[in-house]
């Protein structure tokens, strides 16, 4: 069976975040966030000045509490003076306050930078505690409406200040509340969502972008389809950020991002995104760069005389001309793994004559895993980093990696804090989580077995935790 590529956008509304208009016609906008502390207002200055100089559109910075939107309004003040002062940075891109368990800091971020995102999950209701919580009618009604009213007060600053919103559900971190009717499906990642959006179209704010990440791609695309499906149901079409959240680092990190972020963007689904890896953030850029200018080439059919797909017999065969290894990879990820789902099938060939035979074979061996469909090799769910992380985030992913890669089709987390890594890396067998300053806690699925060890001990320690499971 030969399969055409054929793409068309969906167009949303638009919201503005500042001067940037996304959804409805606009391009696909690429972002990424900072990884420096916010208040080191020199290091996140020259970070934001290279992450511009590489393409992004939007910034985001980590927000813990009322020191970092005042470091935001410094940061922001810095950006406009290079600009007004004719430096080499030729703009300033809207910031984002990136808010977590604080509805007073996201309240007072609104009113500093041009874009707040919460998170669903933590905004209102009680701090997760994985256990299973029963509500009664009653009792999820009264969160329900207490929601509604702390929310409202977020949506009346933002319409003062013209701030947009990102409503951002993350897989692993809904709240106990909506884990206790939902459990942990796509099915409940969209009900956390739609019941802020719910509220905000109640109160006509229209300034909005909705994510919802998860590390496994599988999950991520059914969770966003669905999405989209129910809010078609209820009439809406607020944008969609994109992005599989912890994707790791290196090939497998680019992999992993290229098939979740190109399949929706293959059903024409995404208006901005962010392929986090845990590199520095420049590096993000130009990967989702290359997935949008692949996707805005496509609003026909797609490389039609150099680009063949086949099926059959439960196997995708992709052909193309790509003669650059890297724009291969993504290409070939970022149409594969949406056909190895929505075909139901199990193998993968790919064929170029520029390349390798061995090589194009561990590059499909490495999407069949970013896919979910086959486990080759240790899985690696790496967070890209922020202004929480405690520890070099890079050097450890090494030292782990180099310690752990012969334990085949294991998962294991590597976190850099404890604000989302625990419920983030749910889908890990094992978790590496920044504890504090030089320390770190282990945790075996979503359980702490070992909290507060000191760093350099911790990848000994993880190690001896696997190897004791074994016997």
């Amino acid at each position: 069976m030969d399969i055409q590529l054929t793409y068309h956008r969906r167009h949303t509304t638009t919201t503005k975040v500042g001067n940037l208009e996304i959804g409805s016609e606009h391009p696909v906008r690429i972002q990424t966030m900072a990884n420096t502390s916010t208040n080191d207002i020199e290091g996140s200055v020259a970070q934001a000045k290279r992450c511009i100089a590489a393409g992004t559109e939007l910034l985001r910075f980590t927000t813990q509490g009322m020191r970092e939107v005042e470091s935001l309004a410094q940061i922001r003040e810095a950006l406009c003076g290079l600009v007004q002062s004719g430096s080499e940075l030729c703009r300033v891109v809207p910031l984002v306050a990136d808010v977590h368990f604080q509805s007073d800091v996201a309240d007072a971020a609104a009113k500093v930078v041009e874009k707040v995102r919460i998170n669903p999950g933590n905004y209102i209701d009680p701090a997760r505690k994985f256990k299973q919580i029963d509500y009664t009618d009653d009792e999820y009604q009264t969160e329900l409406e207490r929601l509604r009213a702390r929310f409202v007060q977020l949506l009346n600053i933002c319409k003062e200040h013209k701030t947009a919103l990102r409503i951002g559900v993350n897989h692993g971190s809904l709240s106990d509340r909506i884990m206790s009717r939902y459990g942990d499906t796509p099915e409940g990642m969209v009900e956390s969502c739609m019941e802020f959006l719910r509220v905000a179209v109640a109160e006509d704010f229209k300034d909005i972008v909705l994510s919802i990440k998860a590390s496994n791609t599988r999950v991520m695309v059914t969770t966003v389809r669905l999405l989209v499906w129910q809010m078609a149901e209820e009439g809406m079409a607020f944008p969609l950020h994109l992005g599989v959240t912890e994707a790791g680092e290196g090939e497998d990190g680019r992999v992993k991002s290229a098939v979740g972020i190109g399949a929706l963007l293959a059903d024409g689904i995404g208006d901005t995104i962010r392929v986090s890896l845990s590199e520095a953030p420049e590096k993000e850029l130009p990967v989702a760069k290359a997935l949008v200018d692949y996707f805005a080439d496509s609003q026909s059919v797609r490389y039609a005389a150099t680009t063949q797909v086949k099926i059959e017999d439960k196997t995708v065969c992709f052909s193309n001309a790509d003669t650059d290894w890297q724009q291969f990879q993504l290409h070939a990820a970022a149409e594969c793994g949406r056909l190895l789902w929505d075909y139901n099938c199990t193998e993968l060939v790919l064929n170029n004559d520029h390349f390798a035979a061995e090589d194009l074979v561990r590059l499909s061996k490495d999407i069949l895993q970013a896919a979910r469909v086959r486990m080759y090799k240790t899985e690696y769910i790496s967070c890209p980093g922020c202004g929480r992380t405690l520890f070099d985030l890079e050097q450890t992913i090494v030292q782990v990696k180099a310690a752990t890669a012969h334990l085949q089709g294991l998962k294991i987390g590597i976190m850099g804090c404890v604000v989302n890594g625990p419920g983030e890396m749910a889908d890990a067998d094992y978790g590496y989580v920044g504890a504090g300053r030089g320390k770190v806690s282990l945790y075996k699925g979503k359980e702490c077995v070992l909290k507060n060890i000191p760093q350099e001990e911790a990848v000994a320690q993880l190690l001896a935790l696997i190897e004791a499971d074994k016997q």
